[in-house]
C-alpha cells in the first residue's frame, strides 16, 4: 500500500464529501427536530426520534444524549428551499442550527438540499399504512431518514466550515 493511499480506506468517489460511519440526519423545524440514524457503509437510514420543545437549550441537550449514544462521524442537516432554490426564512434557521451543532459537538455538518424529502415522507408513510393524524409524529423522523437517503444518493451539497 502506498502512503498516500493509507489515509483512506475508501475509494475516492470525486470531490464529494463522503462520510463514513455513523451519520445523523436532521429534519430542523421551528417546533420539532426529526432525527434519523444511517450507515455510510450500507447506505441506510433509519427514523430515530422526533424532538420536540422549542427552547435550544433542552433541543441541544437532547442532540448531545443522541450524540453520546450513536458516536456518529458526521451531522448532516436539510436545508430546505422554495421549489425553485430560492431561500426562505426556514432556510436562514436551518443554517443556523447547522452551526450551531458543528459548533456545540464540533463533528463535520452537511446541507443537504430538502426541497423533496417532506412529500417524500408522507406518501412513504401512506405506502406503508400510515394515514393522516397518525403521520404527524412519524413524519418529521421519516424526513429526517429522506434527508439522509438523500445524501447517501447524492454526497454533500455543502460542509458547514
Amino acid at each position: 500500500m502506498h502512503h498516500s493511499q493509507s489515509m483512506r480506506d475508501m475509494p475516492d468517489e470525486g470531490a464529494a464529501i463522503t462520510a463514513s460511519g455513523i451519520l445523523l440526519g436532521f429534519d430542523f423545524g421551528t417546533k420539532r427536530i426529526g432525527v434519523a440514524v444511517g450507515n455510510s457503509i450500507s447506505c441506510t437510514a433509519r427514523p430515530l426520534i422526533t424532538l420536540h420543545g422549542e427552547h435550544n437549550g433542552q433541543r441541544f441537550a437532547a442532540i448531545g444524549e443522541l450524540i453520546r449514544e450513536w458516536e456518529p462521524s458526521t451531522l448532516v442537516v436539510g436545508l430546505p428551499c422554495h421549489d425553485d432554490g430560492t431561500p426562505h426564512e426556514l432556510t436562514r434557521l436551518c443554517r443556523r442550527f447547522a452551526q450551531r451543532l458543528k459548533g456545540r459537538f464540533n463533528l463535520p455538518t452537511i446541507l443537504v438540499d430538502e426541497r423533496y424529502t417532506s412529500t417524500t415522507a408522507s406518501s412513504q408513510l401512506t405506502e406503508m399504512g400510515v394515514w393522516g393524524i397518525k403521520q404527524k409524529p412519524l413524519l418529521d423522523q421519516v424526513a429526517a431518514q429522506q434527508i439522509l437517503q438523500a445524501y447517501f444518493n447524492e454526497p454533500a451539497i455543502e460542509q458547514i466550515p
